[in-house]
């Protein structure tokens, strides 16, 4: 079975190179983008704004942007990091994109993609699908999309967000809030999970959402999972705690990944 490796390297200020990285045998280094929800944005939100090569707000993320970014730069003038902190994209439903900040961002050159005639999808959705499908200009090969205002405000939002991990399982997709992070684990795949001590941990959890879990066996973690089935309505690995640097997760279902992010990130 494949391996998937996972890491969160992505909340440090800058991310290191494996050695292998820049060898021919090693996996090439990650293109990261970036999709901005209508939700607060976390404290690190500018940590992941440089990682990103692509930078898109769905609809209503525009606002939050707008609004708070400049908060996050409080030795600088609103108004600059408005200018230097713009969207490529704003795409959505158009149903929560204020006027002027449309008119505002569309003047420095963001591209508005209006796809208010589709309503059976999520605005995170449809910015999925415009990084998969119409962006040609980026590296395709290694590709991590982070989600920031995916968790938190209305359960229905955030059950959406969940959804869309397992509509688009082929991507490596991230959920963010100030307090955790959140991926899918595909049942294709053995897991490796590489912990950053020093910006997540030690809590974590393993959550079998789409259908139970018959099977899962992991190593690295307080309590592992041998063989163990889990379900709603019955175990589910929550309140865990990871206890080595690697964790490896195999399991016959599709699970999600939690761990939480440290307050000094």
């Amino acid at each position: 079975m494949e391996v998937m490796t996972h890491s969160s390297k992505f909340l440090l200020p800058s991310i290191p190179r494996s050695s292998s990285s820049s060898s021919n045998d090693g996996p090439p280094p990650l293109t990261y983008a970036l999709v901005v929800l209508n939700q607060g944005l976390p404290r690190f939100a500018p940590l992941l704004w440089n990682h990103a090569q692509l930078r898109l707000c769905a609809d209503g993320g525009a606002n939050r942007l707008y609004d708070e970014m400049p908060g996050l730069f409080p030795n600088e003038d609103p108004l600059d990091v408005r200018h230097r902190l713009k969207p490529d994209v704003i795409k959505g439903d158009m149903d929560s994109l204020r006027t002027e900040v449309q008119e505002f961002y569309v003047n420095l050159g963001t591209q508005i993609v209006d796809e208010s005639y589709d309503q059976d999808t999520t605005d995170l959705h449809k910015c999925i699908a415009f990084i998969r499908d119409s962006t040609p200009e980026l590296d395709k090969s290694n590709l991590c999309i982070l989600v920031v205002g995916a968790l938190g405000g209305r359960f229905d939002h955030e059950i959406g967000n969940l959804n869309v991990l397992h509509r688009f399982s082929n991507l490596q997709i991230v959920l963010l809030s100030d307090d955790c992070l959140i991926y899918l684990l595909p049942k294709t795949h053995f897991h490796e999970i590489h912990i950053v001590p020093s910006v997540e941990g030690p809590h974590c959890g393993l959550i079998p959402i789409g259908a139970p879990s018959l099977s899962t066996t992991t190593t690295g973690l307080q309590w592992d999972l041998a063989n163990t089935e889990m379900r709603f309505g019955g175990l589910i690995s929550t309140s865990n705690i990871v206890r080595e640097d690697k964790i490896t997760v195999h399991s016959d279902s599709d699970l999600l990944w939690t761990i939480s992010i440290r307050k000094s990130t």
